[in-house]
């Protein structure tokens, strides 16, 4: 069945083992890099081109990261092989990456149009399976909000390097409590290239990747 049907694909080894456990090895020295940084206020709390704990509410208290400079490379890399896997063409958004803690859990919960084509890639760390409804036309968002489901889903186990693609704003997605220590994920966004306001909406409003949020319009 193809991704334009189900909404979502796997993609096995989208990088190499290898380079998945340096990216992994640089996010974990980043995130304690930044933490000395802001323990000796080197750089305020506030300062989000380094990454922070305190912007995420979907992981409050766990590092993370919007537009790290090797994330949004990746981003521009792997575009390619999303698209002759996909069969769509695409325009790139942002990327986003985390640093899980033990007890995260990702909320259910539907995307934003910046992430109308998502991927989520494993970087290293201990394995965490990402759940999805795979009916786009359950949990839809309301006017109020969105209203998530109680409905078991389908579980995606990937390894480091593996990618999951999916339809983000179509599809319920989320992960249940973290048993593990660390997991390093990193989430690429994109939007169809034909899709209404794709490109009033490319690099999610700033001027070119790898830019700080700060500089969206």
């Amino acid at each position: 069945m193809s991704f334009k049907r189900k909404k979502y694909l796997v993609i096995k080894k989208a990088i190499t083992k290898n380079l998945a456990a340096f990216i992994y090895d640089y996010f974990k020295m980043k995130r304690r890099v930044v933490k000395k940084f802001l323990d000796d206020s080197y750089i305020s709390p506030f300062e989000e081109a380094w990454g922070s704990w305190n912007k995420d509410h979907q992981a409050p208290n766990t590092y993370s990261h919007y537009a790290d400079l090797v994330m949004e490379t990746l981003l521009e890399k792997v575009k390619s092989r999303i698209e002759k896997e996909i069969k769509l063409k695409l325009i790139p958004t942002y990327s986003y990456a985390r640093l899980y803690k033990k007890n995260d859990v990702l909320e259910r919960h539907k995307d934003r149009f910046s992430c109308e084509i998502s991927a989520t890639m494993f970087l290293g760390g201990d394995l965490w399976d990402i759940y999805l409804e795979p009916n786009k036309n359950v949990g839809k968002p309301p006017e109020s909000g969105f209203v998530p489901t109680t409905n078991k889903g389908i579980k995606i186990a990937l390894k480091p390097g593996d990618m999951l693609i999916y339809s983000g704003c179509d599809l319920e997605h989320w992960r249940e409590a973290f048993q593990g220590n660390n997991c390093a994920q990193v989430f690429f966004h994109y939007n169809q290239i034909n899709s209404p306001g794709a490109m009033e909406n490319r690099f999610d409003g700033r001027p070119f990747l790898g830019l700080p949020v700060w500089f969206k319009k």
